[in-house]
């Protein structure tokens, strides 16, 4: 009776050992994670100040040359040599003002895509900037067609429909703080306000609405089950 006993608190001390040891690998394993998470959060948050800081320097430039970047490089429909403009259209602007006006929205909404978007940044991106611009070259005004605003209202259209797509808690969340934010820049898509480029408007939403349909995004999230949200 007596080494019985022994035998079962031998089993109960390695028992207990064990769950030690598996709660601090448990433990472990959630800190890394987090630790690596915060780290790719601040190394996309690093890269959406350093596109912004790059839009600043590029209208420096610009500037300084007397906008004559702009022809030289900005979105003209229909012109081969204006194709080009799809991809650099959103690093030209027309003014200070134009860009400073871009910048705001550039911010807040490429943080919370940076903040939701645990992956496949690249490409959402190179839908909305491929899409969009190659929309505004086929369908756009005869004009020379600059700014970052497609890109703007590309994670506008993204992030809205992300939360519908995936429904999610964060997506929904990030939704919603959108739409009060920014709800009213869907006036932008509007045609008839002179020297605004509303088809890139346009067709930047449509792209970001297309992107979040189209690209898994990844957000690891509990989803609203049982929620009609048509």
């Amino acid at each position: 009776m007596v080494a019985s006993n022994s035998r079962l608190q031998r089993r109960i001390s390695v028992l207990r050992a064990k769950a030690v040891e598996d709660a601090v690998e448990t433990y472990t394993f959630a800190d890394m994670t987090k630790h690596d998470l915060m780290r790719a959060f601040l190394q996309r948050a690093a890269a959406l100040v350093a596109f912004v800081a790059l839009l600043w320097a590029v209208h420096v430039v610009n500037w300084i040359t007397g906008y004559g970047l702009n022809p030289a490089f900005g979105l003209i429909p229909r012109h081969l040599s204006g194709l080009d403009g799809v991809i650099a259209m959103p690093l030209l602007h027309g003014s200070f003002a134009h860009l400073m006006a871009n910048t705001a929205p550039l911010l807040v909404l490429g943080g919370l895509l940076v903040a939701t978007t645990t992956r496949a940044l690249l490409p959402v991106n190179a839908v909305v900037i491929g899409l969009g611009g190659g929309l505004v070259w086929l369908f756009g005004s005869s004009a020379i067609h600059v700014g970052a605003s497609g890109l703007v209202f590309g994670w506008f259209g993204f992030l809205v429909a992300r939360g519908l797509v995936d429904r999610s808690l964060i997506t929904l969340a990030a939704s919603l703080v959108v739409g009060a934010l920014y709800g009213s820049i869907l006036w932008g898509i509007l045609p008839g306000q002179p020297g605004v480029s509303w088809e890139a408007h346009l067709f930047g939403a449509v792209a970001g609405v297309a992107a979040a349909f189209l690209v898994q995004t990844h957000v690891h999230a509990p989803r609203l089950r049982g929620v009609n949200l048509e």
